[in-house]
């Protein structure tokens, strides 16, 4: 019963749930959760309606893969609900209400899984199989189908939406990762960041919780990490959580979001069972409420995703664990390839603060060599750590660890007993033996100042003692680096004085940057030596292009050009991208006024272009990059200019800052500027984003600016060279100059450049000078034989004496002088053809109208040779495209076809008046001709462009102003008149006078007031007047007056007022518009009328006819070929161009540097600048303060030492004083240093002068390997059996051994044991010790070295010492040359390794021997066996370098390794005698010539082998 305070109060949820009044009908389901469940789905019922087809997919998939666990068994427990404790904890007796609710929560019936009975199926709280049995959770807890997954929501935390998801603690981590990559729409990391620490809420400093937020959330957000940790809002994950959210907060979306998942346990979470909904929540809403959570914990907001790890019980924290250990380890053994680099997801510990099971966390991720990055002054286990890491490992002693437990955890100190305190010991002295996988992170520190680069150079530190050597760990990181897009770590940890970069080796890198579009290591690769000559080859190109993003624009059209062939070759599947197709794009853009880029290989060719290129990784396995380029190196170059084309491949991806840094090595620059222009401005035509768009015309314009600063620079140095530039034929850019690409691209700017229209000045007046006035040409053209006097002056000396025929050419031959005499013949064509037309037209031509008959046939000549006269060979197609696209061209073609037209009808007497008719309007098009002669004017030019611009705008405005004319039109027609059946009075009546009313002239009779049947015809009879209005029978109108008066004025108020000064405001919009860049368009436009008349004939038209025959002499029946006019176009000779593109090359340097300094003068520059030194500077005070800081620590520490030191010895005076006498010097304490040593960071390769260890440190490792024994903790100082280990218990060990014969017995009982002969040879078994006679205690011999923490033999064969052979064959490390290769000029060596597929680890081919065998059986795997007898004598020449005992890790307190080792070296290349040897045994045995160094890493102390090979033969080490 409940007491009376608690009458009618019902509690529908476990301790863990939150309660819900609304929802007390229990009966719908057997259980609580299920209740909860019905709720969910109940409530969402609406949502799934309208679900998309990924959440059904996602509601179907998880269920079926993913499960959870329930307790289908209730046994009683006899402990308090968690609830329960928490409020007897928290209200105490307070009341009598409080007093009831405690007695509720304690007198709740509770299973041995932590839920209540109310929470268990029906069929669990009666069982059948299980009666009587113990609760067992392998096999009364259960999995079945997840009911927890979807989309999270956090009440009052605004619209952010995580995913979340209950699985089973004996899930798969292959699929939690399928759900995360495929369901959940993560990419696959880059870096996998592993928070670990304190799970409840402690005190960091503010500026180092700054620093490690900022740090951690810039390295995952500059990576592309996931940031995993246990998804509570406390502790270290509330920390983290924070981060990401200021991250958010203050970033923008361009910034993307940072991954982070929070696994924990599902059975911890307070509030759960808002998650729970068998059919997903989308979203599902969870409450935060830290105030009501009990000894639970809530999930924190600000993580993305969450794992919830379920094994069915309730109220049990650590669950989690061993699934996130192995959810990591399996994401770390992914790769992931990006950009044609293949990297293993690298994985990093950081561990803030935390107590034992962070201790235990960095204890196994140092182990199974994950780095681990420690962040000091956070508390308790990572100061303890930190603290000890710059120590030789045998000063961290027992009572150094025990004396930091008691400063830094005070509170829990008393918890520790001594076999704690020496578990800690052994793991801290293992965590900081492994320096290479340790890195402290300390607040200040030089070159570490914010956490994401000690996270960094933790991996990277790691990867260099990994299993890569030589080049390929240097190689490694550089990866990691690329694929992180860290250039600052790679400049400061990889492109280093240790390593000598060969400009090869980055090649694949430099083709994974670009691929991946970091501009950044582009130019780090560059500066170290790359070369894009070299660098871009045949395949790196189409490989290139292949990989172009399928989002790209020119990727789409390029595809459409595959697809188009594959049409037209009726091929199976669609071709390979070929370069011939990249070139067919490229000249759609760049204009057909371009030669190929790429020409389509022959059919002879074909095969040697289309070699395949499989698909491309950076690993050992396949094809890789590094092979690309070595299969490339040999064959030929195959395009002049590398450069180009890769400059080309970023324009058209529109890489703007890989674009500026390929510009930047071009050496065609100018060029290269106004075709990238030209590229873009095609490109933005056809792309429908519009950010896109005005992303490629800014870039366009930019490189127009570009383009005009080189050449401003070259124009200032030498005039007549920067005119070369602009009409050299480009052979890179498809036989054009650069004049033509500012000309197709339309840059106006570029054209409109002084030293450009000087130029085009020059060619105007052409050998004329240009200071010749105007009026002295028009005096010369009147009086030619002026010609001949000092009146003309012209630019070539040889020209200035007196010489008829050579001045007269020049000056005829002038396109200003052709021009004019063309203006003075056309308005002599114009004043005759009108003095024909209004006096002299008659039914027979006379002499005056042939005159104009043959002057058209002379204009007609002059078109057809314009449209057929093709210097640069472009063909008739892209010559008549030309034509058509100039607008004069298209009105001269219409005047003389009009003519034409006139001239037929003419000839015949009927139709002479409508021949008069049309060749009047042939006439008006003639005239109008003119306009395009006043465009070299400057001041008529412009204007003229004025006026074409606005002919535009009155085209539009027709188009409105017509719907109105004819919609006022019709609705008066047919108010007003009746079946009007007359076409033309119809035209009149809708558009001609409603136009006329426009202007004022508005019919008398459309208001009835001036109606007047005299200026109508009342049936429509008459043809000379309109029909009459509708009228009754005495006359008079019967149409509605007031509504056509109506009409009327809506329509005058609409037109008149609205649209006509809408026209108004377009002209004035346009006028304002051109005028601003008048000068530049009429610049512009100036060129096409100059380029006319350099080519047009001297002879004005119909003179020109002479000049026509001419032609046609030479070309059509002499069969000359045209000649390019070198004043606009020309090629230039090899050694000539070559000097100019080097003198160009060398000013564009110039223009660089001038812009960098424009920009650091520039006054928002100068800010930032000023503000990022300021940012230092207070960084570095900043951290001088905190150094001072510790320094004083420091000195105060060493200072209290010393104080407590002096008072030891004091107590010791008096107390021997009180003695009568002096105690032994060795009673009197030692002093401490009177300043405490400054700390100081180690490397892996600079570790303290370390006391070469006497004991054994692998021997000693915790697991013993193949097998899940622990052994006991031995700290190194307790190792020597002499020294006193009270508490040392080590457990009994011994694997059972498949040949039970050829072992010695498993258990230690006296009558197996009495049999064994130690320290002599036993039957075949030699078990006498290379260290002496072995010591014998309880039956068992002991280890020599000392302690390993555990008994037995483990998994070796026999008691006492098990003997190995290793030899170390060897030989010199080779150029490629055959010399021997030298470091610090001693000789490289290179050993003979072997891996077999059970190991992780490279290492000698040796080991233990076999009873009665003499080589080693990982020998014999590696070697045929015919090959033995041979090894054999190898052996027994070669010299050996060591005898006695091996750090093995299988080694335990009675059974050992010793090995002997054997140096077989190869002097002068006759290694090829052991490749003999090998290949005979196991395939999947993996064998290599390794480079030895000090940093290799092999297995267990064979290290130490190589360095005495190394030693006794004097090579590097």
């Amino acid at each position: 019963m409940l007491p009376p305070e608690l009458n009618g109060v019902c509690m529908d949820e476990g301790d863990s749930y939150r309660v819900h009044p609304k929802i007390c009908n229990l009966e719908m389901v057997p259980n609580l959760r299920r209740s909860n469940s019905g709720f969910c789905k109940s409530k969402r019922k609406a949502h799934f309606a309208t679900g998309n087809n990924e959440k059904e997919n996602l509601s179907s998939w998880i269920p079926e893969n993913i499960r959870k666990k329930e307790c289908v068994y209730f046994v009683e427990s006899s402990q308090m609900s968690d609830t329960g404790q928490w409020l007897m904890g928290k209200l105490g007796r307070r009341c009598n209400l409080h007093r009831a609710w405690c007695w509720v929560f304690s007198k709740r019936v509770m299973c041995e899984c932590g839920y209540p009975r109310e929470q268990h199926l029906e069929e669990a709280t009666k069982p059948t199989v299980f009666l009587g049995k113990e609760w067992d959770p392998r096999k009364h807890i259960q999995e079945m189908p997840t009911d927890a997954f979807g989309d999270i929501s956090f009440a009052g935390l605004g619209p952010k939406v995580g995913q979340y998801v209950r699985v089973s603690a004996d899930t798969p981590p292959c699929v939690i990762y399928q759900l995360m990559t495929q369901h959940w729409g993560l990419d696959a990391p880059n870096l996998l960041i592993s928070v670990t620490g304190g799970a409840k809420n402690f005190n960091m400093m503010p500026r180092l919780k700054n620093i490690f937020r900022r740090g951690l959330v810039k390295v995952a957000q500059t990576t592309g990490a996931w940031i995993i940790t246990g998804g509570s809002h406390a502790g270290v994950m509330k920390q983290v959580g924070e981060a990401v959210r200021d991250f958010s907060m203050s970033s923008s979306c361009k910034d993307g979001e940072i991954i982070t998942i929070g696994i924990a346990t599902w059975g911890t979470v307070y509030n759960r069972g808002s998650l729970i909904c068998p059919m997903g929540g989308f979203p599902a809403e969870y409450v935060l409420d830290e105030e009501s959570q009990g000894n639970l914990s809530c999930l924190d907001s600000n993580h993305s995703h969450f794992i919830l790890v379920d094994d069915g019980t309730h109220g049990r924290y650590g669950v989690e664990i061993p699934l996130r250990t192995r959810l990591e380890k399996f994401i770390s053994q992914q790769t992931k390839v990006k950009g044609g680099v293949a990297i293993k997801i690298p994985i990093v510990c950081v561990a803030l603060e935390g107590g034992p099971g962070t201790l235990d966390t960095i204890y196994n991720a140092i182990t199974n060599g994950t780095p681990c990055v420690i962040v000091e002054g956070s508390g308790r286990v990572a100061d303890v750590i930190a603290q000890v890491a710059n120590l030789p490992v045998p000063e961290i002693t027992i009572s150094l660890i025990q004396k930091k437990l008691s400063l830094l955890f005070r509170d829990t100190y008393e918890s520790f007993t001594q076999g704690r305190i020496v578990e800690w010991t052994k793991k801290i002295q293992d965590i900081v033996r492994s320096r290479q996988l340790l890195t402290i992170f300390r607040e200040g520190k030089d070159g570490q100042q914010d956490v994401d680069v000690a996270i960094l150079q933790a991996l990277l530190k790691a990867s260099r003692n990994h299993d890569h050597f030589g080049h390929e760990s240097w190689d490694h990181q550089l990866k990691l680096a690329v694929a992180w897009n860290r250039v600052d770590i790679a400049r400061s940890e990889i492109f280093t004085d240790d390593h000598e970069w060969k400009p090869a080796d980055l090649h694949p890198m430099m083709t994974a940057a670009l691929l991946a579009n970091k501009p950044d290591f582009v130019k780090l690769f560059l500066e170290q030596g790359v070369r894009l000559k070299e660098f871009v080859t045949w395949d790196t190109l189409i490989y290139l292009y292949e990989n172009m993003a399928p989002s790209s624009l020119f990727h789409g059209k390029l595809q459409k050009v595959l697809v188009e062939e594959k049409e037209r070759s009726a091929f199976a599947k669609v071709p390979r991208v070929q370069l011939h197709h990249v070139s067919q794009v490229l000249r759609e853009l760049l204009g057909d006024s371009t030669q190929p880029l790429y020409p389509k290989p022959k059919h002879a060719e074909r095969h040697r272009l289309s070699i395949a290129v499989p698909h491309i990784k950076l690993n050992v396995q396949g094809v890789s990059l590094r092979s690309l380029y070595k299969r490339s190196a040999g064959r030929v170059t195959f395009t002049m200019d590398p450069v180009r084309d890769l400059l080309i491949w970023a324009v058209v991806q529109s890489h703007k800052e890989l674009a500026e840094i390929i510009w930047a090595q071009c050496q065609d620059c100018t060029a290269a500027a106004l075709a990238c222009s030209k590229i873009l401005k095609e490109l933005s035509k056809e792309e429908d984003d519009t950010d896109s768009m005005e992303e490629m015309l800014t870039l366009a314009e930019e490189y127009e600016h570009r383009a005009i600063g080189v050449f401003t620079e070259c124009y200032r140095k030498d005039e007549e060279r920067a005119q070369k530039l602009l009409i050299r034929v480009s052979e890179a850019w498809g036989k054009t100059t650069c004049l033509q690409l500012a000309l197709e691209a339309k840059n106006m700017n570029f054209v409109s450049h002084g030293g450009i229209q000087a130029f085009l000045t020059k060619v105007w007046w052409g050998k004329l000078c240009v200071d010749n006035g105007l009026w002295r040409v028009i005096v010369c053209m009147a009086f030619f034989p002026l010609i001949y006097t000092n009146l003309i002056s012209f630019r070539e000396k040889r020209l200035q004496p007196m010489s008829c025929l050579t001045r007269t050419r020049a000056f005829f031959t002038a396109p200003v002088v052709i021009f004019h005499l063309n203006i003075l013949s056309y308005f002599s064509f114009l004043w005759l053809f009108a003095y024909v037309l209004m006096i002299d037209f008659q039914p027979m031509p006379s002499w005056r109208e042939y005159v104009i008959y043959f002057w058209l046939f002379s204009l007609v000549c002059e078109e057809t040779r314009q449209l057929f006269y093709d210097s640069d060979g472009f063909g008739l197609l892209k010559m008549a495209s030309l034509y058509v696209s100039d607008f004069w061209n298209k009105l001269d073609v219409c005047a003389i076809l009009i003519f034409i037209a006139g001239l037929t009808c003419r000839w015949s007497p009927s139709t002479l008046y409508p021949g008069r008719i049309i060749l009047s309007l042939a006439f008006i098009i003639f005239c109008l001709r003119l306009m395009h002669i006043f465009t070299v004017s400057k001041t008529l030019g412009p204007k003229i462009i004025i006026v074409k611009r606005m002919m535009k705008d009155v085209f539009f405005f027709l188009f409105l102003l017509a719907v109105w004319v004819v919609s006022f039109g019709v609705a008066k027609q047919a108010i007003l008149i009746h079946n009007e059946e007359r076409v033309d009075w119809i035209f009149r009546g809708v558009v001609y006078h409603s136009y006329l009313t426009i202007f004022g002239q508005i019919p008398s009779y459309i208001d009835g007031v001036n109606f007047n049947l005299d200026q109508c015809s009342v049936n429509g009879t008459d043809p000379y007047k309109p029909k009459c209005p509708e009228s009754n029978k005495d006359k008079q109108p019967v149409f509605p007056e007031w509504l056509t008066v109506i009409l009327l004025c809506l329509y005058l108020l609409f037109t008149n007022i609205l649209l006509l000064n809408l026209l108004i405001a377009m002209f004035n919009y346009t006028f304002q518009q051109v005028q601003e860049h008048t000068d530049q368009i009429w610049k512009f436009q100036r060129h096409d009328l100059i380029e006319e008349y350099h080519g047009r004939p001297a002879a004005p038209p119909p003179f020109i006819l002479f000049s026509h025959l001419q032609l046609f002499v030479k070309r059509v029946l002499l069969r000359k070929p045209a000649k390019r006019h070198k004043q606009l176009k020309e090629k230039l000779e090899k050694n000539e161009e070559a000097a100019l593109l080097s003198w160009e090359l060398y000013l564009k340097e110039n223009y660089l540097q001038h812009k960098q300094c424009q920009e650091k003068q520039n006054a928002e520059q100068k800010i930032r600048d000023i503000a990022h030194r300021v940012d230092v500077l207070a960084e570095l005070l900043d951290s001088d303060r905190v150094e001072r800081t510790r320094l004083v620590e420091q000195r105060l520490h060493g200072l209290e030492e010393q104080m407590s030191q002096t008072a030891k010895t004091l107590a010791w005076i008096v107390r021997a004083l009180h003695g009568n006498g002096f105690g032994s010097e060795e009673d009197v304490p030692t002093t401490a240093p009177g300043r405490a040593p400054e700390l100081k960071e180690y490397d892996s390769e600079d570790k303290p002068n370390e006391t070469t260890a006497q004991c054994h440190v692998n021997a000693r490792s915790l697991l013993y390997p193949g097998s899940s024994t622990v052994r006991f903790p031995v700290p190194d100082e307790k190792v020597p059996w002499e020294v006193e280990f009270q508490i040392y218990d080590p457990p009994f060990y011994t694997a059972d051994g498949k040949e039970v014969a050829t072992c010695d017995p498993l258990r230690d009982s006296l009558e197996a044991l009495s049999k064994i002969s130690y320290n002599a040879m036993d039957g075949q078994i030699d078990r006498q010790s290379f260290h002496g006679t072995s010591a014998i205690q309880n039956r068992l011999p002991v280890n020599p070295m000392g302690r390993t923490g555990l008994r037995g033999r483990g998994s070796l064969r026999c008691f006492g010492p098990n003997h190995a052979l290793h030899p170390i064959v060897t030989r010199w490390r080779r150029n490629m040359d055959g010399s021997i290769y030298r470091k610090s000029l001693k000789k490289m060596l290179e050993v003979f390794v072997v891996k077999s597929p059970l190991s992780d680890h490279w290492a000698l081919p040796g080991g233990l021997l076999e009873t009665g065998e003499s080589l080693p059986l990982k020998l014999k795997e590696v070697v045929r066996r015919e090959f033995w007898p041979q090894f054999q004598n190898l052996l027994n020449q070669g010299a050996e370098v060591y005898r006695g005992y091996v750090d093995d890790p299988r080694n335990t307190d009675n059974a050992w390794m010793e090995t002997v080792a054997i140096s077989v070296h190869f002097e002068d290349k006759n290694d090829a005698q052991l490749n003999s040897f090998l290949h005979g045994g196991d395939p999947e045995v993996g064998v290599r010539w390794q480079l030895v160094d000090k940093r290799i890493p092999l297995y267990a102390n064979h290290k130490e082998f190589l360095e005495k090979v190394t030693v006794l033969l004097g090579a590097y080490y």
